[in-house]
């Protein structure tokens, strides 16, 4: 027996990466999933986004741990459309027990060369569609008297970082939500935590708009060539984790190991939150 068995999980962001590597988790441990992502490229954000064709893949990999996979491709800003996601779910699967409000980007620029388009998609995606997601997850969870809320935020939510102000505006943003959710559903058998990553081993840090950030004076550099700048960030000296490290975090969140565990972060930080207050 999984600790998930005959659960139903919505993840957002899951055609790859983090996103991704969570169904996969959550499917090990039973629960069926619903996979929504965009599945479209962003004009602000310097690196291909996921494909229809990643967000197939996704489904494929989980239907092939013996449980559900529903697909959606929608926009976590658009109101309608993740209300429908949601409603959906509950249709298929009878109920929503997990929310993981993973769907997130990344761009960057100086603080006073950020333009006004860079700043609203940033803020849309990464913690208006946070906003969006929990409003309409936590709805059936309510009536439910039961339910499993977890959103990506970063250790950029814990400090600032340089050439990043409207990324790290949005995570701090959503711990903000997660506390003043978990506070306003404790009595409602609902809880709602936030997971904050450190540099994870994927797309959004994988690219060369990224690697020629944070190595602006190598011609076209390469995943080696940027590793040690990346590890320097560290404490353990490790550039980045796996997205398997944030998704062990993210189950126990949304398991019963975790029932009393609400209005938090854990950080999966390589010991940079050791550093902070």
């Amino acid at each position: 027996m999984g600790k998930l068995d005959g659960r139903t999980a919505l993840i957002t962001g899951a055609a790859r990466g983090q996103g991704r590597s969570h169904a996969l988790t959550l499917a090990a441990e039973g629960a069926n999933v619903v996979a929504v992502d965009l599945c479209a490229d962003l004009a602000t954000i310097p690196y291909p986004l996921a494909t229809p064709d990643d967000l197939a893949e996704t489904k494929a990999q989980v239907e092939a741990l013996g449980v559900a996979c529903h697909t959606v491709q929608a926009d976590v800003r658009d109101t309608d459309a993740i209300e429908a996601v949601v409603a959906g779910a509950v249709e298929r699967f009878g109920s929503l027990d997990i929310a993981v409000a993973n769907a997130g980007v990344c761009g960057f620029a100086r603080f006073w060369e950020l333009d006004d388009a860079a700043w609203d998609e940033m803020i849309g995606v990464d913690l208006t569609g946070v906003f969006k997601t929990m409003r309409a997850a936590v709805r059936p969870m309510l009536a439910q008297g039961r339910g499993r809320i977890v959103a990506t935020s970063s250790m950029g939510g814990r400090m600032g970082n340089p050439n990043l102000a409207h990324y790290v505006a949005a995570k701090w943003g959503v711990i903000g939500l997660v506390k003043t959710l978990a506070l306003e559903a404790a009595s409602s058998g609902i809880t709602v935590n936030a997971v904050c990553p450190a540099t994870v081993d994927t797309g959004m840090v994988h690219n060369d708009a990224l690697y020629g950030l944070f190595c602006p004076d190598l011609d076209a550099p390469t995943r080696d060539q940027v590793e040690p700048a990346y590890a320097a960030m560290s404490p353990m000296g490790v550039p980045w984790v796996a997205p398997e490290d944030i998704s062990k975090a993210v189950l126990y969140l949304v398991s019963d190991d975790a029932r009393y565990v609400s209005g938090t972060t854990i950080d999966v930080s390589t010991a940079a939150s050791a550093g902070m207050p």
